[in-house]
């Protein structure tokens, strides 16, 4: 069956209002100052969405978002990037999520409305819709908890549709963490937590600990580690993937799903995963040289570019 997609996002969808150079992070009954300011699509599931189309797969969303002039910008700026976003609906209930972002040296702190996206479960996303793709991705289960709760069941039918699928978890606000990792990992080709995320769920205070923890029930794990690169399980032995180094960081936000991006789209070319890990490494430093998730991935011409004159990478399409 020839497929329409190479990959189904199913996630969050919000815009992201970013507050850059602040003074110091706020604190309560105090008020501090930012020198840039940028309102543009935000969301683990939306850059990743959008970057993964400028790189060049086919690419669909399934998603909530609210009647309101935020929704439409989403709308709109996936339709930009080739995002197809039939599958997209609209809550009669609830507006559109935002996320505040403030950004101090490389750290930041998100505030998050989480709107329309609660609404989302695993009832939206049709066995028609997975029959059109090669892949299934999912993002921040735990701002979505109605799709949490039927996670496994989702990941247990695109694996008997014949999907691959990958997840990546995101920060748990209430710090429960309480998926239930051990029936959910077996139908998840590549988990992609980051570093923080990881030790927190396997309560381990390093990544090569946390891959021991969970490894039995695990198939492709990677690890996100930001300027310290990555490490991943292929299922037989740990490796490490380095980072390359951006020293003039514009912010981080969206870098790791940058970084999601560039590897599912190696993945869904059937290529190695230390060529997917690599293509990863490099999406996210390009995410870094430009403010937000997706200014940097304006279009594959300039990701090229960027990759040749800041990292002295050349991308191959072959």
């Amino acid at each position: 069956m020839v497929k329409r997609f190479d990959v189904l996002v199913a996630g969050e969808l919000n815009v992201d209002l970013i507050l850059n150079q602040l003074e110091q992070f706020p604190e309560t009954g105090k008020e501090v100052l930012a020198k840039k300011m940028l309102l543009t699509l935000g969301s683990s599931s939306a850059i990743f969405a959008s970057n993964l189309a400028v790189l060049g797969s086919r690419v669909a969303f399934c998603g909530k978002i609210g009647n309101d002039s935020f929704g439409k910008k989403i709308l709109d700026d996936l339709a930009l990037k080739t995002v197809d976003t039939s599958y997209i609906s609209t809550s009669s209930r609830y507006d559109t999520g935002i996320t505040v972002c403030l950004n101090f040296d490389e750290d930041r702190a998100n505030v998050t409305y989480p709107g329309a996206m609660i609404e989302l479960s695993a009832d939206d996303i049709t066995d028609n819709m997975l029959h059109n793709a090669k892949h299934l991705h999912v993002s921040s289960i735990f701002l979505q908890p109605a799709l949490k709760e039927s996670i496994v069941a989702l990941f247990e039918r695109a694996h008997s549709l014949g999907l691959t699928t990958s997840l990546d978890p995101q920060w748990d606000p209430t710090e429960k963490w309480d998926a239930d990792w051990k029936k959910l990992l077996p139908y998840t080709d590549i988990f992609l937590p980051n570093v923080e995320e990881i030790k927190a769920i396997t309560k381990q205070s390093n990544a090569e600990d946390c891959v021991n923890s969970i490894k039995e029930f695990s198939n492709t794990i990677v690890i996100k580690k930001g300027k310290n690169g990555a490490v991943l399980w292929n299922g037989k032995e740990i490796f490490f993937q380095p980072a390359f180094i951006n020293n003039n960081v514009a912010d981080a936000i969206g870098a790791g799903d940058s970084f999601n991006a560039g590897f599912i789209h190696r993945f869904v070319m059937k290529k190695s995963l230390q060529q997917c890990a690599e293509f990863g490494a490099l999406c996210g430093a390009v995410n870094t040289t430009e403010s937000g998730g997706t200014a940097a991935f304006s279009d594959y011409d300039s990701i090229k570019k960027i990759a040749r004159e800041k990292f002295n990478y050349h991308i191959h399409d072959a």
